[in-house]
């Protein structure tokens, strides 16, 4: 069911924690499942230079930031944000098809990280060129998000 490298990822979690002053922060969350997740972002030249999570869920969602962090980190931007759902459940050997959500939540939490960034460095430009509209109304809370989670669990993430 679960590869031994989600395992690995699950056991052994890299890049976990927090950064202090991120240049970029997203948050994601499913209310079906529980799971909320936060990729803090620090970019020099337009490459992420370091990155972490906080992840509250299974053990699926903890090894899918874990391996899209590891993924992430020294990449440019553009291709950070080739990091896909797909890209994350391949990375770690397939996820079953109940746990997939998790590595859209993953691919999700970094897409907002980077706009995050981006905004906060007025590209806005820049964000309609890499499609990135609907992660900037969501942090501008002209839109909700999909998966929003409740505020005891943001609470938690936050500690």
């Amino acid at each position: 069911m679960y590869s031994e490298k989600l395992f690995e990822h699950f056991r052994n979690p890299r890049n976990v924690g927090e950064i202090e002053n991120p240049d970029g922060v997203g948050t994601v969350g499913n209310p079906v499942c529980g799971d909320l997740m936060t990729f803090m972002i620090k970019v020099k030249d337009d490459v992420i230079e370091d990155i972490k999570f906080k992840t509250f869920g299974c053990g699926a969602a903890i090894a899918t930031s874990s391996i899209a962090t590891e993924m992430a980190k020294g990449k440019k931007i553009e291709e950070a944000l080739k990091i896909s759902k797909k890209v994350v459940a391949d990375a770690l050997g397939g996820l079953p098809p109940q746990k997939m959500h998790c590595s859209n939540l993953a691919s999700d939490a970094l897409r907002m990280a980077i706009t995050d960034y981006l905004r906060k460095t007025n590209q806005i430009e820049r964000i309609k060129e890499l499609g990135l509209e609907k992660e900037l109304k969501i942090l501008e809370g002209e839109e909700t998000e999909e998966h929003e989670e409740t505020s005891e669990v943001e609470e938690f993430l936050n500690d």
